[in-house]
């Protein structure tokens, strides 16, 4: 090497051990490296947080050689201003030759493992050594800042949702809804069991739950440019998500039930109040049915069905519930008691509508005929013989009782037929 190439890379060397020197500070102070130093850990974080722990003081010893190494060289350069032969080639073998001498154990080979077979003395150059270093800092930093990020990303979440879990279990026994007696009650205990069982295994086993965009970097393998980076991956909420979930989905259901309670005494008045009206149409049918029994001739009038006392008694169960806070059991119960009382006033007025029927075609007849009458009258046709003797006819068979609908539908008719002048004539020559 000549006098201005051993000066250019010796001013590279430096700047490469003072980058070095920062990362390594900067990997002592990390959070993560602190917590990681600390905590009980288990399963795939003791594992790698024990290969990654020896490779950071490994880290420290190669950088302690390297700076020693470079020294050397500084002083050797530092004889005369202009180097001789004898000096550049020493400083050759110092800054590119294999002159650093390594114990065994410090530095295994690229594909080897920390506690591995190794030699007893090695020896390399300052750029083998930097690449060694790269290396084993990409290790240990992929561990420190994967555990960090699970750390920052899930316990004080967790920690919220337990909070929220226990708002809601406070909710749940407001409304009756106790272990045992409901599942919700099941579902927030397995809630609390889950997320309790989450936090343990995000604090002893962080990586368990850290997804790597790409293979985790191997033990003493070279990083190459990515060496300094940090490693790139996500967090996995997935369970904590799922609980999250389920969470939400027990208060809303919770929130319908405290609904149900505030509710509950309008909506079973709402209920009695439609069965009330059912019996009062139910008993309009029957007084009509009597009705037409007595003055329709000849009248196929249907039955008019019972109250509904099958309904009563569950609407005396929904009261039991009421009263006994079992939200949970009313609900359903409720939602059934609307619908039947609702379609047993629809059968209540189906039943009015048939029984009234030969009722209603009576006093159809009767507005017919008296239409008909003020029709004569302004025709001029009300003293007529005819007309008046069809008049009294009709009138005569819609106001008495029994009445015969067929005969007086008939007279009504013929009434009708005598205000037309050329039927009428025939009408009357008939009659």
């Amino acid at each position: 090497m000549s006098r201005e190439e051993v000066d250019r890379a010796l001013a590279r060397l430096g700047a490469e051990r003072d980058a070095v020197e920062a990362a390594l500070l900067a990997l002592q102070d990390h959070p993560g490296r602190r917590l990681l130093d600390g905590a009980e850990l288990s399963g795939r974080t003791r594992e790698r947080w024990a290969v990654a722990e020896q490779g950071f003081a490994l880290l420290w010893a190669l950088f302690d050689r390297y700076s020693e190494a470079l020294a050397s060289a500084r002083a050797v350069r530092s004889r005369r201003s202009r180097p001789g032969s004898a000096e550049l080639a020493e400083l050759s073998e110092l800054l590119s030759g294999a002159a650093v001498t390594v114990s065994g154990g410090q530095l295994p080979e690229a594909a080897g493992q920390l506690g591995g077979p190794m030699r007893l003395v090695e020896r390399v150059s300052l750029a083998e050594l930097m690449e060694r270093m790269n290396g084993w800092y990409a290790v240990v930093l992929e561990v420190v800042n994967a555990a960090d990020a699970v750390w920052s990303a899930l316990p004080a979440r967790i920690d919220l949702l337990l909070a929220e879990l226990g708002r809601v279990q406070m909710l749940a026994v407001s409304v009756g809804v106790r272990p045992g007696g409901h599942p919700l009650a099941d579902d927030l205990a397995g809630l609390a069991r889950e997320l309790g069982g989450l936090r343990g295994e995000v604090l002893a086993d962080p990586l368990a739950l850290w997804r790597p965009s790409r293979v985790p970097a191997q033990r003493g393998t070279v990083a190459g440019e990515a060496a300094w980076a940090a490693p790139t991956g996500m967090v996995d909420t997935a369970r904590y998500d799922r609980a999250g979930r389920a969470l939400d989905d027990v208060r809303v259901e919770l929130e319908s039930l405290l609904r149900l309670r505030d509710e509950s005494h309008e909506r079973l008045q709402q209920v009695a109040d439609l069965l009330q009206r059912a019996d009062a149409t139910l008993a309009e049918a029957r007084r009509a049915r009597g009705e037409v029994l007595a003055k329709i001739a000849s009248a196929e009038v249907p039955a008019v069905p019972g109250p509904a006392s099958a309904l009563r008694e569950r609407i005396g169960l929904a009261v039991e519930y009421q009263q006994t806070g079992q939200w949970h059991r009313l609900g359903p119960l409720l939602d059934a008691l609307e619908d039947a009382a609702a379609k047993e006033l629809g059968r209540a007025r189906h039943s009015l509508t048939e029984v009234a029927q030969p009722l209603a075609v009576r006093a159809e007849l009767r507005g017919r005929l008296e239409a008909y009458k003020a029709m004569a009258a302004r025709l001029g046709l009300s003293e007529d013989p005819v007309v008046v003797e069809r008049f009294e006819k009709a009138r005569w068979l819609l106001w008495s009782a029994p009445c015969d609908l067929r005969a007086a539908a008939d007279a009504v008719g013929r009434f009708q037929r005598a205000l037309r002048p050329a039927d009428g004539n025939q009408d009357s020559q008939g009659g």
